[in-house]
């Protein structure tokens, strides 16, 4: 890999490899979004004619998409909450504290990662039904929550590991206590890192399906159970025009999620840079 990058024909191969792999990645995505314009009722591709109608079908009089829609940005918002909550704590002690057996709790909070996603609603779906929660938007929201925190966490330990402990034992050594120091120094460095976690435990949520199936119920469907049921039960080409929402909804969050970085990025230095300047003196005494 290295040789071909040292010639021209070894840079030309690797530019046209890359690009043909986003294209086949892309691929889908762009299938979806131009079958959404279709005026096709059987949202053929390509499309023989143009239209808007199944954007304007989503928001018709009687339609189920804007209760779905409603009902997932709710969950969403209530599972980001609980998500940042245990992100920033579980975060904080693995990162910030001598935490006793710390490989085996970072490996509990990583587990629902690694366990199928069915498993882990159906032991949901066990838990809440006798507590007669089935169809709580609470209840869905806890369940997304399993999901959506152990990504949250890992956002916040890399965003923690990656502000420079100096900053708050410099503030520790001019008398400031723990909960100052995480105000005035951690968590606005942490920032960032911090919407980055709430943007993806917000999409996390928001796209979940297995466990919105197990525990929604007739009043209660959330978006991607509607998408299902619309699949499965009826043709609906409404679908397209949602799942084109859904691509758009996903592109602008990581562009914000970017742009969140991008501008925080030089936070840290300017800080540091403060700090050198400053706060820090030479052996001999004089400041530096």
């Amino acid at each position: 890999m290295m040789e071909l990058r040292k010639t021209l024909a070894g840079r030309i191969a690797l530019t046209a490899i890359a690009t043909l792999i986003l294209l086949f990645l892309a691929l889908p995505i762009v299938v979806i979004v131009v079958t959404s314009f279709s005026s096709n009722a059987f949202a053929a591709f390509p499309p023989e004619a143009w239209t808007l109608n199944w954007y304007k079908a989503l928001f018709a009089d009687g339609s189920k998409w804007p209760a779905a829609l409603s009902l997932s940005a709710l969950v969403a918002a209530l599972s980001t909450v609980f998500s940042l909550i245990i992100g920033v704590t579980a975060a904080t002690a693995l990162t910030r504290s001598e935490l006793p057996l710390r490989s085996a709790v970072f490996a509990l909070v990583l587990g629902p990662l690694v366990i199928p996603q069915i498993v882990t609603a159906l032991g949901l779906f066990l838990l809440f039904e006798p507590a007669a929660m089935l169809g709580s938007p609470l209840a869905i929201a806890l369940g997304h929550t399993v999901l959506a925190s152990p990504i949250a966490v890992l956002i916040l330990i890399a965003t923690l590991r990656g502000i420079d402990e100096r900053l708050e034992d410099a503030a520790a050594s001019m008398g400031a206590g723990r909960m100052t120091i995480a105000r005035r120094i951690t968590f606005p460095l942490a920032a960032p890192g911090m919407i980055a976690a709430a943007i993806f435990s917000f999409i996390t949520s928001f796209d979940e399906f297995y466990i919105s199936q197990f525990l929604s119920s007739v009043d209660t469907v959330t978006l991607p159970v509607q998408v299902y049921n619309s699949l499965t039960f009826e043709i609906d080409p409404s679908v397209t025009a949602v799942s084109a929402i859904l691509i758009a909804f996903a592109i602008l969050a990581l562009g914000l999620v970017a742009l969140v970085r991008w501008l925080g990025s030089g936070r840290q230095e300017s800080l540091l840079s403060v700090e050198n300047t400053v706060g820090v003196a030479n052996p001999g005494g004089e400041a530096v």
